[in-house]
């Protein structure tokens, strides 16, 4: 459907006031598996057509083609060598975008690739839950500076033991420490930047949005 419209999944995925690559994930990656409601009836204003077309399994994709050629297959983007796993790498800013955090990327053009055993053995993570953020902002200097990449577990989101995290800060993904403090009730947590120009805060835990545990930092000499 989107394909025979003048727009894109990019494109109607703004449109339906959702991540920009939201669309994308649903149709490619199968998440969600099913299309709310109201972004059927959404996503159906914006191609112009009844949502009852877009129920699951009607119609959302391409549409078959009549006696098609047999072409290659391609490879996934992010296809690794045996022994290897690839982590994509997120476009921050495109990730972040208006509105609220709802815990989806868009994945950038590159990837990274990092042998099995170091992921499982010095990172403790399953490749799955692996994303490459670049650091955009001076507030973790000097253990990261702005333009260094760190590497998050989606998995780890609660700050125990204390360490650093990627969290939604109302603006965007930002970089912090984050120790819990200990016995409060409701809990609590402090946040801490590495730069002293910068001042710790404390907030309620519910309050915090994180979004993965830095486990590996890359940076260019």
């Amino acid at each position: 459907m989107v394909a025979d419209s003048d727009t894109n999944l990019r494109t109607a995925s703004l449109a339906i006031e959702r991540n920009a690559a939201y669309l994308h994930q649903f149709v490619h990656r199968g998440t969600p598996k099913v299309l709310a409601e109201d972004d059927r009836e959404a996503l159906a204003e914006h191609l112009g057509c009844s949502p009852d077309l877009l129920k699951h399994g009607r119609g959302f994709g391409r549409r078959a083609r009549p006696n098609p050629k047999p072409t290659p297959a391609r490879a996934s983007p992010y296809a690794a060598p045996r022994g290897y796993s690839a982590v994509p790498e997120i476009d921050v800013r495109a990730s972040a975008g208006p509105g609220a955090w709802n815990d989806e990327f868009e994945e950038a053009a590159d990837s990274w690739l990092f042998a099995d055993p170091l992921i499982r053995h010095e990172f403790r993570a399953r490749p799955e839950d692996l994303r490459m953020i670049t650091v955009d902002g001076d507030s973790m200097e000097p253990a990261i500076s702005s333009g260094d990449r760190i590497l998050i577990d989606v998995s780890l989101k609660v700050p125990v033991p204390p360490g650093i995290f990627v969290i939604w800060d109302g603006m965007g993904l930002v970089a912090k420490r984050i120790e819990h403090v200990p016995n409060s009730d409701p809990p609590r947590v402090v946040l801490k930047s590495f730069n002293p120009e910068y001042d710790s805060y404390e907030r309620l835990a519910e309050e915090i949005r994180i979004v993965g545990r830095a486990v590996w930092a890359s940076r260019r000499l």
